[in-house]
């Protein structure tokens, strides 16, 4: 098409307008002309403003229940703290179901918004192809003469020169107009692309929300239980806790001697280089409540005087995420000692990862899991002083999983600091 004109044009002027030409085809053959209906901005921003609020209200009261936990001394002292601490955590799951309803609610709001800019886009992009088009259609015409002609049909070589310049003119224009239009599709692909998230979003709300429902119902179930096993009776409650106590401190000691053994084999240079990042963080906003090592806490608290891990706290029904890609170990559970529900991966670099005093476990031994991937949720079960997930790494060739009575099985190796991977 418009050879003539073209042989007017300097070689990187006409390449420009090959190039120019095939791009608007390709728009045109790829664009998707369908168009969302149009919803008010406005009133779709208001919605999402309220809900943002909603949803801050909702956690500052999930952080308020998190500061009375943490003030209601556990494992405690008397039946009626017990109680109030479980009172507590119904209390704060139920807050964080509803956080997970406001938050599909405005995640689904935000689709909308966005869905409302993507018919904007097209519609953009149609408009813009039709100019195109008019463009082309003009270019065509002016090219249906010969230079020739077009220098004798005009009284002056001005004028001729004028029209000349006019293709050009239009050739620059299509150059501009084709470059609006591929920006335009960037754009309306991040708005897709936004709206697959948030959508992915929804689904794994979803999941907390059902999660958190089912937390809850153990959460009185434990109630229930601990009320029908003590009949309501303090020194029945103080029995049982001094029989879990003696039972704990007996597994803390068979681990202590095994690990100490499996210590003198341990070889630091099998391990990968320490450096940040060899591990994600197994809680978004991760706020550490006890270091890895001889700290405060474990000197008093651990015959050990060692705590072999570090200490994440947060609301119960948080998800735990996979610090690594890896497959699970084991999925066990040491009911009221020890770890409770944990969860064991082994990942690729000699390395495994233990997520202890869970709620729920989302995985099992066997399954393969990535880096970021949902495996359970945030709880208080276990030997615990409130709620929060213990995080251990295990140097994987020293790991046995050990059996300890009504415990069942409990992962024994040689750790090392996690903050000197995460």
């Amino acid at each position: 098409m418009i050879n003539l004109v073209l042989k007017t044009m300097d070689k990187p002027l006409k390449a420009r307008y090959y190039a120019s030409t095939l791009i608007g085809i390709l728009i045109a053959a790829t664009t998707n002309s369908a168009v969302f209906a149009a919803i008010d901005p406005t009133t779709l921003r208001s919605s999402i403003d309220e809900k943002a609020k909603a949803l801050e209200e909702i956690n500052k009261k999930i952080q308020e229940t998190q500061q009375d936990l943490s003030e209601t001394v556990v494992k405690g002292t008397t039946l009626k703290k017990e109680l109030a601490r479980i009172d507590y955590s119904v209390n704060q799951v139920s807050l964080g179901i509803k956080a997970s309803e406001i938050t599909i609610e405005k995640l689904g709001l935000e689709i909308d918004s966005l869905q409302d800019d993507i018919g904007t886009k097209e519609q953009q992009i149609i408009l813009k192809r039709q100019t195109i088009e008019r463009l082309l259609q003009e270019f065509q015409l002016k090219d249906s003469e010969n230079l020739l002609t077009t220098f004798l049909k005009n009284q002056s070589l001005s004028q001729s020169l004028a029209e000349t310049q006019t293709l050009a003119d239009l050739n620059d224009t299509l150059l501009t107009d084709v470059a609006q239009i591929r920006k335009l599709k960037d754009d309306l692909r991040d708005r897709l692309n936004n709206v697959s998230m948030k959508k992915e979003g929804i689904v794994t709300e979803q999941q907390n929300l059902k999660t958190r429902k089912a937390i809850i119902e153990d959460q009185r179930s434990d109630r229930a239980t601990l009320l029908s096993q003590t009949k309501n009776q303090e020194k029945a409650y103080q029995q049982m806790l001094s029989e879990l106590e003696k039972q704990q401190q007996e597994i803390s000691n068979q681990i202590e001697a095994i690990e100490a053994q499996l210590r003198l084999t341990f070889d630091p240079s099998l391990l990968p280089s320490q450096r940040p990042g060899v591990f994600a963080y197994p809680v978004t906003n991760p706020r550490k409540t006890q270091d890895y090592g001889a700290t405060k806490f474990a000197q008093r608290a651990y015959k050990s005087k060692f705590h072999n891990g570090v200490d994440f706290g947060g609301p119960i029904g948080t998800p735990i995420l996979a610090a690594e890609d890896g497959v699970v170990t084991m999925a066990g559970n040491n009911g009221r000692v020890q770890y409770g529900r944990y969860i064991l991966i082994k990942h690729g670099n000699n390395l495994s990862t233990l997520y202890a005093h869970l709620s729920r476990q989302f995985v099992k031994a066997g399954d393969t899991v990535t880096r970021g991937q949902i495996i359970g949720y945030l709880g208080n079960t276990g030997y615990v002083t409130g709620p929060h997930l213990h995080f251990t790494v295990f140097w994987t060739a020293s790991i046995s999983l050990k059996p300890f009575g009504n415990a069942g099985v409990v992962p024994v190796g040689v750790t090392v600091n996690p903050d000197q991977y995460l």
